[in-house]
């Protein structure tokens, strides 16, 4: 079985009875390093990280799943970490946003809605000789290749 894959149904496993905790993504480096993303509605906890990790850890020990010395990292996803599940969006309804699309196009905006299918993002767009103006689109998520919440200092 692929580590990534084991890892994946231990943290579910411990996971399966907090509802508003979620797993983002699993991946293990080429130096042995094993990153575990997970976050929550609410954000996620230090406390919940290290559970996590130590039921991880335990298992993965117990089962001896990596051969040799590996470090394993929980934590949520960093602030430049890409957003990856529709659940992520939901919890940044408000803030900025940059998405890239497979158009190859480019948009900021505050994120206003997110659907099964698709987000809302509430662009200022300026045309030549006119005042900024707040322009709704609907993106579909099969066009987005990536999206970043963006951090303001205001």
């Amino acid at each position: 079985m692929q580590i990534e894959k084991r890892v994946s149904q231990l943290v579910e496993e411990k996971i399966a009875d907090r509802p508003e905790l979620f797993l983002v993504d699993v991946k293990m480096l080429p130096n042995n390093k094993l990153i575990i993303h997970v976050d929550g509605d609410q954000g996620i906890s230090i406390q919940d990280c290290v559970a996590i990790s130590r039921h991880v850890g335990f298992h993965l020990e117990e089962e001896n799943a990596i051969a040799t010395a590996y470090n394993l990292e929980v934590s949520s996803p960093g602030v430049g970490e890409p957003l990856k599940l529709v659940r992520q969006y939901a919890k940044n309804v408000g803030r900025e946003l940059a998405v890239k699309l497979a158009s190859g196009d480019k948009k900021e905006g505050k994120l206003v809605e997110v659907g099964e299918a698709s987000i809302t993002l509430e662009e200022q767009v300026k045309e030549k000789g006119k005042k900024m103006q707040l322009v709704s689109s609907q993106i579909a998520l099969n066009d987005i290749i990536e999206t970043k919440v963006l951090i303001s200092f205001k």
